[in-house]
């Protein structure tokens, strides 16, 4: 099985160190035939850990995927698929986790190595496509509509053996700089092989592009590549929506010499904002701008509380529209529980909640969640739906609330809450309210009186939605 990269456990230390992490008017659909046949295949294992052979296969066809009539609006909210996912689920639950993320179409973002998926071209010239099929096919049978993050390289591109994959480093070493040309025709052959897929982003987190003998991110490095993928994927089609770097941006509790972004949740590292604004400059172009991030800070605390601490993406958000010339600004990850904090899932999702009104209103352009999915059946914090039955978890509604009620472009209006520990975005129809105590209270929100249980989450329509 394809290991993942330990996201989440490596998520509590943000400090850098050696590792790093338009709009769209198509909705896809698969045939049935296509999907079962493709599901089939996806039961073969690509490779297994530990740097052992992986046996090449020839380049899968193209899933059938065709483009349906547009949306109205930008969904901006979404996820991302990982290790485990619905594609390898039975098929009960695959059908149930369909349904879950299809019923108001989201973004939803697949990786090319690692992340569920194998090493797309395991020698120089022989891809290997089996599993991006089968997760694409998945994507266009729920509604999607996709997003590719290009990121990782096969082992040949990174000074390992043509044949081999070792999963020990796929996550932590970055193309060699004679093998950027070699990732730029990989990434156009994955632009060709899926032509509905018009937004991609490049690498992820800044993976191997760190250099210790600086303590600096290596901008000049990364962008180098990334102009090499952006030309390529614009000779593919110049429609192609391009967006980079893909930086985690990691925050202190205290002051540091030299911050320019700065707030009651903390200092954000300037060697995140250097790596951006080297990018900025020095970019062939750009159609969007990519970050992730998470409120902890170094101490792998909320500063100066679980809630109060969000204000970090907006302020993030702000510095980015202004440094880049106003470019969308996507979120490709986000996180907001600190190690072993052993919050409830009525807790989770509240803040979770508020986080998503961060970006809503800071304009924020995309967020995808990271989906936490797991393989065993049992707890899974976070998780849209459970493993091994498919029972939707709370985080499942809350995002598919978010994508119906307030895509792109929606007009945020003002709620009148009483109570400051009640927080609220809304919309001419709708909005939705967050009790962030774990107590019970009731507020007047719009002139009506509200009960919340601890934690709640409630919508409630207006002006006679």
């Amino acid at each position: 099985m394809i290991p993942s990269d330990g996201r989440h456990a490596r998520r509590r230390s943000p400090w850098p160190i050696a590792v790093g992490g338009g709009v769209l008017a198509v909705v896809l659909v698969v045939s049935i035939m296509v999907y079962a046949s493709m599901r089939s295949k996806a039961r073969e294992e690509v490779a297994s850990a530990g740097g052992e052979m992986a046996t090449a296969q020839p380049a899968a066809p193209a899933p059938s995927l065709e483009a349906p009539p547009a949306l109205a609006a930008w969904p901006r909210w979404g996820v991302t698929h990982t290790q485990y996912s619905a594609d390898t689920e039975p098929e009960n639950v695959a059908e149930q986790a369909r349904g879950l993320l299809g019923r108001v179409p989201m973004l939803q973002n697949q990786h090319i190595m690692g992340w569920g998926v194998g090493n797309p071209e395991p020698s120089p010239g022989q891809l290997n496509f089996r599993d991006l099929n089968r997760r694409l096919t998945f994507m266009a049978s729920s509604r999607s509509l996709p997003v590719i993050t290009l990121c990782c390289a096969p082992d040949w591109m990174k000074g390992g053996q043509a044949g081999r994959t070792d999963w020990s480093k796929n996550h932590t070493v970055a193309p060699e700089p004679e093998h950027f040309d070699d990732f730029a025709k990989l990434a156009a052959r994955v632009a060709r092989q899926y032509p509905t897929v018009k937004h991609f982003m490049v690498w992820n987190e800044f993976k191997g592009f760190w250099d210790p003998a600086t303590n600096q991110w290596d901008a000049r490095g990364y962008t180098e590549m990334y102009n090499k993928v952006y030309d390529a994927l614009k000779q593919v089609d110049p429609g192609i929506q391009v967006g980079g770097p893909y930086m985690s941006i990691a925050s202190g509790a205290g002051p540091a010499a030299g911050a320019e972004l700065s707030g009651p949740w903390g200092t954000v590292d300037q060697r995140a904002l250097d790596a951006i604004t080297y990018w900025i400059e020095h970019k062939k172009g750009a159609d969007f701008i990519v970050v992730d991030g998470a409120t902890m800070t170094s101490d792998n605390g909320n500063v100066p509380d679980d809630f109060a601490a969000l204000g970090k993406f907006s302020a993030i958000t702000a510095w980015l529209r202004q440094q880049s010339g106003d470019l969308p600004v996507w979120w490709a990850e986000w996180y907001v529980e600190p190690e072993n904090a052993g919050w409830s899932e009525e807790k989770r999702t509240a803040v979770q909640a508020a986080a998503l009104m961060e970006f809503a209103r800071s304009g924020v352009t995309t967020a995808l969640y990271w989906n936490p999915q797991q393989k065993d059946a049992g707890d899974c914090p976070g998780c849209l739906w459970t493993p091994k039955t498919g029972d939707e978890m709370p985080m499942a509604g809350l995002l598919s609330g978010f994508t119906k009620w307030f895509p792109g472009g929606v007009r945020l209006t003002d709620v009148q809450v009483s109570d400051p520990r009640v927080k609220a975005l809304g919309q001419e129809r709708q909005m939705v309210l967050v009790n962030t105590t774990g107590e019970q209270l009731t507020a007047t929100v719009d002139g009506r009186q509200v009960a919340f249980a601890p934690y709640e989450v409630k919508w409630s329509g207006r002006g006679g939605a």
